[in-house]
């Protein structure tokens, strides 16, 4: 058995949540001002930098004495960059706004219901439908990754989201 995991703030606890932010701020959009839902992005990208830092600097530390140092760090900070804008920001903040918007669209062809009934319904929706595509998100990204960027710089499946 090997020596306890340290416990990452970026990824064990409530830290994390941040990177949802944007999730949160798309399924608000038909009730918030425009500058709420971008500020919610400005969060969720707050995190991601946060975390592509993170890494790289433990990655400057566990790599102190190598040869390949620099790169390594840069490997670091890349594959959590990269995991981390598309599974926390971008796949899931269009798959949300998309959701939204075409519940907003339904719940108004198919229901006589008084526009603010329908725009607080929708943002239920959204904020419901957040639990829902995490996990298939982090696997999709999970895949690509492997398969695309990790290819190029030899990197045994790292896993972010894990």
């Amino acid at each position: 058995m090997g020596p306890p995991s340290e416990t990452d703030l970026y990824r064990d606890t409530w830290v994390r949540y941040l990177g949802y932010a944007n999730e949160v701020g798309e399924s608000f959009r038909a009730i918030v001002p425009i500058s709420l839902v971008w500020a919610s992005y400005g969060v969720a990208t707050t995190y991601v930098m946060a975390d592509a830092i993170d890494k790289g600097k433990k990655a400057a530390v566990a790599h102190e004495h190598d040869v390949g140092k620099t790169t390594q760090v840069a490997v670091a900070v890349v594959d959590t960059f990269v995991w981390q804008a598309l599974a926390s920001v971008a796949i899931p903040g269009f798959t949300i706004n998309r959701i939204c918007a075409a519940s907003l669209y339904f719940l108004g062809t198919m229901t006589h219901w008084p526009l603010p009934i329908r725009k607080w319904m929708t943002t239920a929706i959204g904020l419901s439908a957040i639990p829902v595509i995490i996990k298939p998100i982090d696997r999709s990204v999970d895949f690509l990754m492997d398969s695309s960027l990790r290819k190029l710089y030899g990197a045994e499946e790292k896993r972010p989201s894990s």
